[in-house]
């Protein structure tokens, strides 16, 4: 059986400290206290650590600090971690359900042995945390859908994915804030830009947030999709907790 914390090479200014082999809040939790630990500890060297589901990336500048000095300071930090779950803001996110914007609920209703109204039901009702950002700038990986919409990824992947498509799979779901190939189930699509260099802060998800959906109409989706292009739409309101 491995023993967890584990700390690995990650290239030449780099290195991962591992708490588990899962996706687990309390893992996870784990891997929010060291990056937060090592936020405010400000050690000279880091350039940046960033979260995911179960481990921590340092990477370092080696012209002001060397693996070993950062390795023995993170490793003085892990007894006296507080790795209780902190609250992370909560936000409450529109999308649209309509079939032209959900080219696989049909499929995936017709998977899961329900009606697409059981499925929209099902992911709205759902409370998403986000375990980290990967794959593109502000793609958050949430956990926390519920099971009966549990399916695996397409065998077939899409080459082009339009940018706010929301999709699940296996028991995950996201927003794909760019253009790109994808093979997850896109069951609805929201007017946000989840990256936007316009605004304070580009990123709209970060790691340790929470997510809820709330189903809006075609007509509503396509005003919000105008004010989000003149840049009039008031991202701060979507926000239930800060």
């Amino acid at each position: 059986m491995t023993a967890y914390p584990q700390i690995r090479s990650f290239g030449d200014t780099g290195f991962s400290i591992e708490f588990g082999d899962g996706i687990d809040r309390a893992v996870n939790a784990k891997v929010m206290a060291l990056h937060a630990a090592l936020k405010e500890a400000d050690l000279p060297g880091v350039i940046e650590t960033i979260p995911s589901f179960r481990a921590l990336l340092v990477q370092y500048d080696p012209l002001r600090a060397t693996r070993a000095e950062l390795e023995s300071q993170v490793r003085a930090m892990l007894p006296d971690l507080q790795a209780a779950e902190r609250a992370g803001r909560l936000w409450r996110l529109p999308v649209c359900y309509d079939p032209d914007l959900a080219p696989d609920l049909a499929e995936v209703a017709e998977r899961c042995n329900l009606s697409t109204d059981e499925v929209i039901a099902r992911h709205t009702a759902g409370r998403f945390f986000v375990y980290m950002l990967g794959f593109m700038p502000g793609l958050a990986y949430m956990g926390g859908l519920d099971q009966a919409l549990h399916l695996p990824r397409r065998s077939a992947p899409r080459l082009k994915v339009p940018p706010g498509s929301v999709a699940i799979a296996e028991s995950m779901t996201t927003i794909y804030p760019w253009e790109s190939p994808g093979g997850w189930h896109l069951i609805g699509r929201t007017p946000l830009k989840l990256f936007e260099t316009a605004r304070p802060e580009p990123i709209l998800l970060a790691a340790g947030d929470e997510v809820t959906f709330a189903p809006i109409s075609a007509e509503d989706y396509a005003a919000m999709v105008a004010e989000v292009e003149a840049g009039r739409f008031d991202y701060p309101a979507l926000k239930v907790r800060s």
